[in-house]
């Protein structure tokens, strides 16, 4: 009998501790993304939507700084100092310049904080792998629940940077993924390649984003699904929209979810019900006169669980005199 006990107890602590390996090249995966200078090209693939782009990172005395060049399609540069940024896009024979915020672009996709995810996640090593010509440790993170998708992730054995990501659903299909197919690292600290390529013959506009301002909790969500928190809400004039729009994001350390709140204009027919596009699940309601939408590639049980919780939280402007 004391030998079986010692037996199980061995066998727990080589779980526990295969467990704990597969949270800590995680986490060095998701400083590797952001600490390391390195340059090549990874494919994205969404349903039929594929798109290749071409990747320049370096960390220069912690000044992140990444130039991605969209492949496919008409030209894009998109440049990031930080999770600022700023997009060089061809429209009407003249360059827009677009700005904004942004945050998690490939391979910078995990959470610095793993406790985020950890209670939302179990986190299991899986075999080994080629991704780009470079060795690759596969690790499993499998939901707790129905809230939210698994995700196969194939760290480089070297360095630790994400080299795959896959996105599955619960019968274990892949909804998206993005990987390197050329992967280089870099030695050089020269950062001329961190400019656009300058087209004489065009014009240059600055069309500025939308002014966001945060805002205080007008709207409220009496019941998050499990391990979500709310991380951000700001308020923007939209193009076309005859009202301020609200945006309220949610996320469990790694998925996310928007919820957009805007009222509705006269004569403008409301959107109800579920829609599935690609790996993305979107959820319309209405509410005291306020479409609501509800977006995140997330399971469907997801968007539809906080399209029905959102309330006005109408004693707010009261309280606030």
């Amino acid at each position: 009998m004391l030998r079986l006990v010692s037996g199980l107890a061995v066998l727990f602590m080589s779980v526990s501790a295969v467990a704990d390996d597969a949270w800590q090249l995680l986490e060095k995966s998701a400083y590797a993304a952001r600490e390391l200078n390195y340059e090549g090209q990874f494919i994205y693939q969404n349903g039929k939507q594929v798109r290749a782009v071409q990747i320049t990172h370096m960390n220069n005395g912690g000044r992140e700084m990444t130039r991605n060049l969209v492949l496919d399609g008409p030209p894009r540069e998109v440049y990031s100092q930080g999770s600022d940024i700023v997009i060089f896009q061809p429209k009407n024979e003249k360059v827009m310049i677009e700005k904004r915020r942004g945050q998690n672009l490939f391979p910078a996709m995990l959470p610095t904080n793993m406790q985020l995810i950890k209670s939302s996640y179990n986190a299991r090593l899986g075999a080994t792998d080629m991704v780009a010509g470079r060795g690759a440790q596969i690790i499993e993170l499998v939901p707790n629940d129905a809230f939210r998708y698994s995700y196969k992730i194939w760290t480089d054995t070297e360095f630790g940077l994400l080299l795959k990501m896959t996105l599955l659903n619960s019968k274990n299909e892949t909804l998206e993924q993005i990987y390197f197919n050329e992967l280089s690292m870099l030695n050089s600290q020269d950062v001329n390649w961190f400019q656009p390529k300058i087209d004489v013959s065009k014009s240059y506009v600055a069309e500025a984003a939308p002014t966001a301002t945060k805002v205080t909790d007008e709207w409220i969500v009496a019941q998050l699904p499990a391990g979500y928190r709310k991380i951000e809400h700001i308020q923007r004039a939209v193009p076309g929209k005859a009202g301020l729009v609200d945006q309220v994001i949610f996320s469990d350390g790694i998925a996310s979810v928007s919820l957009f709140i805007e009222p509705m204009s006269k004569g403008k027919r409301p959107r109800m019900g579920h829609m599935l596009v690609g790996s993305t699940n979107i959820c319309a309601n209405v509410i005291e006169g306020y479409q609501i939408m509800v977006v995140g590639e997330v399971p469907t049980e997801t968007v539809q669980q906080i399209a029905k919780a959102v309330t006005f939280k109408k004693q707010t402007a009261a309280t606030n005199k």
